[in-house]
């Protein structure tokens, strides 16, 4: 899949979440077969560009190109400048929000809201993608609600402006994350245009990512809270298309080298204090794919130290790895 002047070998995006898609994860997706990853969204408004909040989601440092960031808003002033403060300060790409359907997001005119103002949704493409030099992508969804889904008429007039990819989530405004996401509309919207189309919505394993391949002739996939929960599933997806195998699951050594070094460079991407709170998500994500120690799951999100949330986290394993040793069969020597 290319973009501009940029190749994305596998063919597979984390998608951009707020509060989890920080340069810290960004980085481990990225390592494990994400050929794109985007960061959170930050806010259009100029006042709020200057905050701690902000800054921490603009922060590309040591990341290769390219760096990808997403803007929201909907007022098309402030997003063309934000898009031109944005590539001025060396976004490769520039990423459009009309995706999020988050309530405060949505009462602001923005995110997903902005798919119910075709007009409006005209001169936010148009002038964006006439402010900057570096290549302007959307991300959308199918609609406002099952009877008002324009995905294919906004993809036609993205490409028109000069858009130049679109990543279409497989739910309307309405659903949020609820339900199961449809895959035709996407389907369309890739027969509409020309230009590179991401399909996102539901995708967990590798066979689904075949599914919905075959189901919408996208160029991509984006994958969002499959991820979260399972960062590996990228290198999965990449390895099942190019052998045929189903690969398998991460040993729980694997796990734990991945999530104790998650933690630390939380800690210290944002500091004690935020980084043993931001941890805390990934610390849940753990608890629903193994088999959950209340006690110690508990006394990790409460852990006030990074030092503390560490040990107890290097502790959960340790449980883990005894209770793995325990259920393995006593292997005997046969009878002579």
């Amino acid at each position: 899949m290319r973009i501009a002047g940029f190749q994305f070998e596998s063919g597979l995006a984390a998608a951009p979440m707020a509060g989890v898609t920080d340069r810290v994860f960004r980085q481990l997706c990225k390592s494990l077969g994400a050929s794109a990853t985007t960061a959170e969204m930050v806010s259009a408004r100029p006042e709020l560009r200057g905050t701690r909040k902000s800054q921490l989601r603009l922060d590309h440092a040591g990341e290769p190109a390219p760096r990808i960031v997403q803007i929201a808003g909907g007022d098309v002033a402030d997003l063309v400048h934000a898009a031109r403060v944005n590539a001025d300060e060396g976004a490769d790409i520039i990423d459009i929000n009309m995706g999020c359907p988050a309530k405060k997001v949505c009462r602001k005119a923005a995110g997903s809201a902005l798919m119910a103002d075709y007009d409006r949704v005209a001169a936010i493409l148009d002038g964006v993608a006439n402010a900057v030099d570096v290549p302007v992508t959307l991300k959308m969804r199918t609609g406002v609600s099952a009877d008002r889904r324009n995905a294919v008429a906004i993809a036609r007039c993205a490409e028109q402006a000069g858009i130049a990819a679109l990543a279409v989530h497989g739910r309307t405004r309405d659903q949020h994350y609820k339900g199961v996401a449809e895959y035709h509309t996407i389907a369309a919207v890739k027969r509409a245009v020309s230009i590179p189309v991401w399909a996102n919505g539901d995708i967990d394993s590798p066979a689904k990512a075949r599914q919905v391949l075959a189901a919408t002739g996208a160029d991509g996939l984006m994958i969002g809270r499959a991820a979260c929960r399972r960062p590996w599933l990228f290198r999965d997806i990449a390895i099942e298309r190019a052998t045929g195998q189903t690969p398998a699951a991460p040993t729980l050594a694997d796990e734990r080298e991945i999530l104790m070094a998650l933690v630390e460079q939380l800690h210290d991407f944002y500091g004690e204090q935020q980084g043993v709170r931001v941890a805390r998500k990934h610390l849940a994500w753990l608890q629903e794919r193994r088999p959950a120690r209340p006690a110690l799951y508990m006394d990790m999100v409460q852990a006030a130290t990074a030092a503390r949330q560490l040990r107890l986290l290097d502790c959960y394993f340790d449980a883990a790895h005894a209770a793995e040793t325990a259920q393995k069969p006593v292997q005997t020597r046969a009878a002579a």
